[in-house]
């Protein structure tokens, strides 16, 4: 079993290993490990599920059963977590949230003094500790949240308009909070900054994050930035990591629309280095041929914003992100921000002077990508009929697309992406990808 995945440990609120005693103990762990090294304070807040509380409640409990102290930020976007790590010099920090999953689930990402995710090997650690006491008898039954300070909301607020500190005077933005956890901060970072905010989805009741609406679902939010006249529209997830965007027109854009966007105006400003743009396996293979173009390098890592952000350190970019909308900024933020990344957004908007639609002139090619939700995770090479799929997909297309087959870190899915020149022919083999994996694995 393995209960850390690409984006911190997830699952279903109340079972194992998010029910109140092993939240506790993880809580418990985590404070020994950190006070072993001397630390102090730990950063906690997290999303707008029903669930979140009590499991912030337990998770401080452990942590000061290890004489951690807690500093709670109540709910609080993910990256805004990492921000007030390195504002409050704490420890670490860890957010309680299961991003773009529905309310019924949720999960915990631990960042350390750095704000950068905890590395693998220190989750496997937790992990193991988690599983060894799984059938210990423990008679906890949870507590209340630690008391919220609000002082910690407005610091983040003060450190994101520090990063895109340009004034957006009068511009027109249409924002999707997606009942998530983005739903205070995110129109107070536009306004802050000068923008006319308009917010939809922004009363969440526990149950409704990313319910239809949100960067899952960007079709109401682009429909009313056409009808509303902005200049740009932006969707959240539920824990505001990731952001997905409309132009004026209505035309829904990707990560990898932003990547090109921000790299080009970067490149023009002087502040896209070398290293080029990280983008990942699944980012489209039309930003790649663009950027081509530019003269600007592009690597692709594997999926998850940590492996972004390792590639990105490697190879000295500045830039990189996933084309499901996790955006890393590095010179303004080690975290994925999907409210900073509007920002720079809409700053590139405001200060060039040319409406969105017009800068956003990346040409992707044909994409499918088909998400089957499966009872096992059998290796794609050991299941025989998938393998020879495989086979006779990449066979067709004979070196003129990408076929792509990887589970899912955090659900229980298989994800298959075909590229290729034809949009008919992309479908096709989808199609008969997606059957064999329905008879062989679900």
């Amino acid at each position: 079993m393995k209960l850390f995945g690409t984006d911190g440990l997830r699952g279903r609120a109340g079972e194992f290993p998010l029910d109140p005693p092993s939240v506790r103990r993880l809580g418990e762990e985590l404070g020994r490990r950190l006070a072993a090294r001397g630390a102090g304070r730990v950063v906690v807040g997290g999303d707008t599920r029903e669930s979140t509380p009590w499991i912030l409640g337990a998770l401080a409990a452990g942590l000061r059963e290890s004489t951690c102290g807690v500093a709670a930020a109540g709910v609080i976007t993910t990256p805004g977590i990492a921000e007030l790590v390195l504002e409050l010099g704490a420890s670490a920090g860890v957010a309680v949230s299961a991003s773009h999953n529905p309310y019924e689930d949720n999960g915990i990402k631990i960042f350390g003094s750095d704000a950068r995710k905890w590395p693998d090997e220190e989750e496997e650690t937790l992990e193991r500790h988690l599983l060894d006491g799984r059938d210990a008898p423990d008679a906890f039954d949870g507590c209340a949240p630690p008391a919220e300070d609000p002082g910690l909301l407005a610091t983040y607020l003060s450190r994101l308009t520090v990063g895109a500190p340009n004034d957006l005077s009068g511009l027109p933005i249409l924002m999707d909070a997606g009942n998530g956890a983005a739903y205070r901060i995110g129109p107070r970072a536009f306004r802050r900054a000068g923008a006319r905010v308009t917010a939809i989805h922004d009363a969440p009741d526990g149950r409704n994050i990313n319910h239809e609406c949100g960067a899952l679902h960007p079709a109401e939010m682009a429909r009313a930035t056409r009808e509303s006249g902005a200049a740009l529209g932006v969707a959240f997830d539920g824990d505001a990591d990731r952001s997905i965007f409309a132009d004026e027109t209505g035309r829904v854009l990707d990560g990898d629309d932003i990547l090109w966007i921000v790299a080009r105006a970067w490149k023009h400003g002087g502040a896209l280095t070398a290293g080029g743009v990280v983008g990942t396996v699944m980012s489209n293979f039309g930003l790649e041929e663009a950027l081509a173009r530019e003269g600007i390098a592009f690597r692709r890592a594997a999926v998850g914003d940590r492996n972004v952000a390792r590639l990105m350190d490697d190879s000295g970019a500045v830039l990189g992100g996933e084309t499901s909308g996790h955006t890393i900024l590095a010179p303004l933020s080690p975290a994925g921000d999907g409210i900073l990344t509007a920002l720079v957004l809409a700053t590139i908007v405001q200060t060039s002077g040319r409406r969105l639609s017009e800068l956003a002139t990346l040409v992707k090619v044909p994409q499918t990508l088909r998400n089957v939700r499966v009872a096992q995770r059998a290796p794609v090479e050991q299941t025989a009929s998938l393998r020879g799929a495989l086979r006779k997909a990449e066979e067709a297309l004979h070196g003129r697309g990408r076929v792509f087959l990887r589970y899912s870190g955090t659900e229980p899915l298989l994800r298959i992406l075909v590229e290729g020149p034809e949009a008919g022919e992309v479908k096709a083999i989808a199609d008969e990808l997606e059957a064999v994996a329905r008879a062989e694995l679900t």
